[in-house]
């Protein structure tokens, strides 16, 4: 009876310290949520206030008279989704190789791929400025997806996740059944590692959507440019900054972010289900 009670009590004392956490990391976005309903007089005014106000459609006319906020957005949908549907195919492609193929060379290869993977993105910049601008590329959206196509941690991720996923007895069975290289890929593969390939579709297209320093190096024309870099435009507008403006800017823009959660993270959970039951 005592151990009864004492396992009822660890949790509802985890139960406790989760809705704690819950609470601690959804309250920044709560508070985002208050700031884009106030003027920004109000959002630094003593005692803070903590329930919406009535300035939210305002301030939505005013980001929209300042930036052009659906054509930016536009643009960063373009890119993001984009480079997600290239990392999906070229990474999970490599990484099946990798993970599924014996080949000369191939622990070397692996090799300079985790030496790419640990050179810091910034360090990349200057070099491929350079070569976007003799292809002829800056100042269009090709210089943002085509460099970012495929990338090492991708590669990395899903054939760490394919070696442990995919059985040797299903490549077996397939090529028993005539199947070629990329229909194993197509039939055998993909099929298994869709939890995989929606976490990273997640990651990358939260990557590309936030990203903010190569577009606003690449993009050189201001009325073209990607949502992040036209909410940094809002910074010093007239003279000040509306607080409240960016904070609507800030939060619209987090809509087509919590879709792509939502839509993967389903996928991710429906698919960990079916392996249970199976």
């Amino acid at each position: 009876m005592a151990s009864i009670k004492g396992s009822r009590r660890r949790g509802v004392a985890l139960h406790a310290v989760l809705v704690i956490g819950l609470l601690l990391s959804a309250f920044p976005f709560y508070w985002a949520v208050i700031m884009s309903t106030h003027t920004s007089s109000e959002i630094f005014s003593y005692p803070p206030k903590l329930l919406p106000g009535s300035h939210f459609l305002q301030n939505v006319r005013s980001l929209f008279d300042n930036i052009g906020f659906f054509g930016s957005m536009f643009n960063s949908l373009l890119v993001a989704v984009s480079v997600t549907f290239l990392v999906l195919f070229f990474d999970s492609l490599a990484a099946f190789v990798f993970a599924k193929f014996e080949f000369p060379g191939r622990g070397l290869l692996f090799a300079l791929l985790m030496a790419i993977f640990m050179v810091p993105t910034q360090l990349a910049i200057i070099p491929q400025f350079v070569i976007m601008a003799k292809i002829g590329w800056i100042g269009s959206m090709t210089a943002l997806i085509v460099p970012a196509a495929a990338n090492a941690f991708g590669i990395f991720w899903m054939r760490q996740y394919m070696r442990s996923a995919i059985h040797d007895e299903l490549l077996d069975a397939s090529k028993l059944d005539g199947a070629n290289f990329l229909r194993q890929y197509w039939h055998v593969a993909l099929p298994v590692v869709r939890p995989g390939l929606a976490f990273l579709g997640i990651f990358t297209f939260m990557g590309q959507w936030n990203d903010y320093a190569w577009p606003l190096i690449a993009l050189t024309n201001p009325d073209n440019v990607t949502l992040q870099v036209a909410l940094s435009q809002l910074n010093g507008v007239h003279g000040t900054t509306d607080y409240g403006m960016v904070m609507t800017g800030a939060l619209l823009a987090l809509i087509p972010l919590l879709i792509v959660f939502a839509v993967g993270a389903k996928q991710i959970i429906a698919d960990l289900g079916k392996g249970a039951i199976r």
